[in-house]
């Protein structure tokens, strides 16, 4: 299914983020803009028949029209004089154990309980999964044809831009390219495994919705995302800093120009930014330090992300695995001046270096996941664009 804006007015107003980074006062704007926004599909709150209602009010008038011929729709986003392109299409859903679509990080049950509710009940998914593959030849490549079918911004500043592609030819030769290449996960963990999920209940569902980008694509971009710590009973930065001695040299800095200087020390090393109060402090990890004890594979035990959540969060501070899924101390930040502002209130900020590609795919391949919200590939693949009936994507 696809906006007829002849019917629903411009893209502009019809495209949002996907559903877990939209705040409360984002999500307002949105609705705001039209009553057709697609955040009124993918974040109803807990109204999952009234999205499903909307949904077939939309079909219904015209609003979603359903494409008429099979098509793969090449996609361009447009930000910060930059390009980056691929394709939405249908992949087949595969068990993770089988090898074929791989995650890189931990999920979290509620996000994927909602998720279950409102596809089940609107039959129809209004996202994609942002899958990326190895292609460095480029032979997956999809040119352009003309000006684009359906073009529209959302308010990060990125232009979105879609064509259609209906010939059998092109759709047989990427399926052919794709035979024996591996999709990785970048975002939309929640999704897929919920599309796993769904799959049980409707047998004839085999393909997921996916937004593919090539690694090698020049406009991939990885931003980190930080930790806040609350609420956690008789914590002391003193002491926290004492502990983490054992495994890191632990050395003052400054919160101007933190970002800078936290990418200058991970050079060197695994570096993680400690804030609480008006301190910050740099942990960088020893090269004598003994990580043999650590429950996690070799192939993570030097990510700055592993580190955080393996060391420091697990065993100085106590916070297992469950109450991180739960987020009872944490909370998670992509703007590191938010983080910075909220050390001040709250009892600690963690900032970190994003995760490199190479590490997220050499996790990836050898069948390791890292901690949840371990990486932020920005821009964000717009909801809306394309929405697919579950009897669609048979």
């Amino acid at each position: 299914m696809l906006y007829d804006t002849s019917v629903a007015g411009p893209l502009d107003r019809l495209l949002s983020p996907p559903y877990d980074v939209i705040s409360p006062a984002e999500r307002e704007a949105l609705f705001a803009l039209s009553p057709y926004n697609s955040a009124r599909l993918i974040l109803p709150g807990t109204d999952y028949e009234g999205a499903a209602a909307l949904y077939g009010d939309w079909s219904a008038r015209g609003v979603l029209k359903r494409d008429a011929q099979p098509a793969i729709y090449r996609y361009e986003q447009v930000f910060d004089g930059i390009t980056r392109t691929g394709f939405i299409c249908g992949v087949r859903l595969r068990r993770f154990d089988e090898r074929v679509v791989l995650p890189h990080e931990r999920t979290m049950s509620a996000p994927k309980a909602d998720r279950l509710k409102l596809w089940r009940a609107c039959r129809a998914i209004a996202s994609q999964i942002f899958g990326l593959y190895s292609d460095p030849s480029g032979e997956t490549a999809l040119p352009a044809s003309g000006p684009p079918e359906l073009s529209g911004r959302t308010a990060d500043g990125t232009e979105h831009r879609f064509w259609r592609i209906i010939d059998p030819a092109v759709h047989a030769r990427l399926a052919q390219a794709f035979a024996e290449r591996r999709v990785y996960i970048a975002d939309g963990h929640h999704r897929y495994e919920t599309m796993l999920a769904l799959r049980e209940e409707f047998s004839g569902l085999q393909f997921g919705p996916f937004f593919l980008m090539r690694f090698d694509d020049p406009g991939l971009r990885v931003l980190a995302t930080h930790r806040v710590l609350f609420g956690l009973p008789s914590f002391s930065l003193n002491s926290f800093l004492e502990a983490a001695r054992a495994w890191f040299t632990v050395a003052p800095g400054a919160p101007d120009g933190v970002v800078d200087e936290l990418a200058r020390r991970g050079k060197d090393a695994p570096t993680i930014a400690v804030a609480s109060g008006i301190e910050l402090w740099f942990l960088s990890l020893r090269n004598d330090a003994d990580l043999g004890h650590l429950p996690v594979a070799p192939v993570l035990r030097r990510l700055d992300v592993t580190l955080l959540h393996a060391l420091l969060l697990e065993g100085v501070l106590g916070i297992d695995k469950s109450a991180q899924e739960k987020q009872t101390n944490l909370r998670y930040l992509r703007d590191p001046a938010a983080a910075l502002r909220e050390a001040r209130g709250a009892q600690a900020a963690f900032l970190l270096n994003p995760t490199r590609l190479e590490d997220l795919r050499a996790a990836a391949d050898a069948g390791e996941v890292l901690p949840q919200k371990s990486t932020y590939f920005f821009p964000k693949i717009a909801s809306g664009l394309v929405i697919m009936p579950v009897d669609a994507i048979v």
